[in-house]
């Protein structure tokens, strides 16, 4: 068997992106930059996204069989978790306080944004794309249809900057699935693993 080892298949983030838009929005075509629709989300920690797939599955028993006869899969829940720091952001702390971005928004005359936290959890949507950098070569996720599920602990201190953790949950959009994945592998051949 041939060793079809390349080093240059090995993918390390030297930078990520995310943006988001209002929900449903189209994804851009390849890799060009988002329309301005779309609104970066600011710097993230070194560790990027941690992006997830769980998957639950039922078993079938029946007599006469020590196995299962069937397995059903009965969910997958795609899920990404990021951490931002810019606690000051409009569109991470709405995101993070859940409420609309425009609650933000400072007074004209006292230069200060005051709002009420939701009591009741507000179902705010977003269309989301996550961009992650190693060269020329990039990995993009779009989402269509996608929310904040859990939020990290709020810790202002004087050591660091206050951090702004959160994890998105992805759903089906109107025209598309809950996730599409998009490879550019720069200058790296990859024919070879595509017999023609």
């Amino acid at each position: 068997m041939a060793d079809t080892r390349n080093a240059d298949l090995t993918f390390g983030a030297t930078d990520y992106l995310v943006y988001q838009a209002p929900i449903n929005t189209v994804a851009p075509t390849g890799f060009t930059d988002p329309a301005t629709s779309w609104k970066m989300l600011g710097w993230v920690t070194t560790e990027g996204g941690l992006f997830k797939i769980e998957e639950e599955s039922k078993d079938i028993d029946a007599a006469g069989s020590l196995e299962p006869i069937r397995t059903l899969m009965t969910k997958s829940t795609k899920s990404l978790q990021v951490t931002f720091l810019e606690g000051l952001n409009p569109l991470v702390r709405a995101l993070y306080d859940n409420v609309p971005v425009a609650s933000l928004e400072p007074d004209e005359t006292s230069g200060i944004a005051s709002y009420d936290l939701p009591d009741k959890p507000d179902d705010l949507r977003f269309a989301y794309i996550f961009d992650t950098l190693d060269g020329d070569k990039r990995m993009r996720l779009y989402m269509p249809n996608g929310k904040v599920v859990e939020r990290g602990d709020e810790q202002p201190q004087t050591a660091d900057v206050m951090p702004v953790q959160m994890t998105f949950r992805f759903y089906k959009g109107s025209t598309a699935k809950a996730v599409n994945r998009s490879i550019d592998y720069g200058d790296v051949d990859v024919s070879g693993y595509f017999p023609a």
